[in-house]
């Protein structure tokens, strides 16, 4: 179904921050995405799981305007990622795997250069990064070269850096991979609050128990389409105490991940899925 085949297909209603419609990518001749479909109301969590090479990275770069999809529709924010993407740039956030901040700075010094690339006021970015550093917990820090921060504390920095406009939707790609378990509940705590404030959050992560804790549904794609969609608790429904070797317990998402892909979590094999 490509982009100009297209016409008949309506926006999202309200309430609504992402929607993807038999979104397709292919490299090399080969699909990355083949008919991907996900809905994310605002407010919420999604995380999106997936084996190596399912079409997690290409499906967060088209839906960032990073990548143009080969057909299907894509609305983030109430806009048209195709037509629009300018105006999606200014309605998101994107934190990725590695870090975006410079080291040799500060985290204020960040915080207000990374203002002032948004066309901030050097008065009005300096306000945005007093703000920021509070709200993550790192005014005490904020003179200090990030040369010279934890972990955990250089991904809450990054965290403020991709809310300096207050987007109200943020693709967090991987936000805890490398931090110790202290690190990684402080950026939890981070998330929630950014989701209590009504922002929207896209989630992709290695760690299963990260996505059980955070996200109100969880997308499972594999092959280039989700193949599995629910609650955490609906999707361990699905799975069934048959399909455990214990039937007094509750299936895990690992055991989930492994029924609907086929591969167990965090070692699956590499399939056609090109790097970012």
């Amino acid at each position: 179904m490509a982009y100009e085949d297209n016409e008949g297909w309506s926006p999202p209603p309200g309430g609504v921050a992402i929607q993807a419609a038999d979104v397709r990518k292919r490299y090399k001749g080969k699909p990355a995405l083949d008919g991907f479909d996900l809905t994310v109301p605002m407010g919420t969590v999604c995380g999106l799981l997936g084996p190596n090479g399912a079409g997690k990275t290409t499906a967060v770069r088209i839906l960032t305007t990073l990548l143009r999809a080969d057909a299907g529709r894509v609305y983030v924010a109430g806009h048209d990622v195709r037509t629009e993407p300018r105006t999606v740039r200014y309605r998101i956030g994107l934190v990725g795997q590695n870090a975006s901040v410079d080291e040799l700075l500060s985290g204020r010094q960040n915080l207000v250069m990374f203002g002032k690339l948004y066309h901030l006021t050097r008065a009005a970015a300096r306000r945005r990064a007093e703000e920021l550093l509070e709200r993550f917990g790192l005014t005490e820090a904020a003179d200090q070269a990030v040369a010279e921060y934890s972990g955990g504390m250089r991904r809450r920095l990054d965290l403020a850096t991709s809310l300096i406009l207050a987007p109200p939707v943020l693709f967090l790609d991987e936000p805890t991979t490398g931090l110790d378990p202290r690190a990684r509940i402080d950026v939890w705590d981070s998330i929630r609050s950014l989701v209590g404030s009504g922002t929207t959050v896209l989630l992709t992560t290695q760690y299963l128990e990260e996505a059980d804790q955070l996200a109100d549904q969880i997308a499972v794609i594999d092959a280039g389409r989700v193949v599995a969609e629910g609650t955490p608790d609906e999707l361990k429904a699905k799975v069934g105490p048959d399909r455990v070797e214990t039937v007094t317990r509750k299936p895990t998402l690992d055991e989930v991940f492994l029924h609907v892909t086929g591969h167990p979590a965090n070692t699956a094999e590499q399939t056609t899925e090109q790097p970012a």
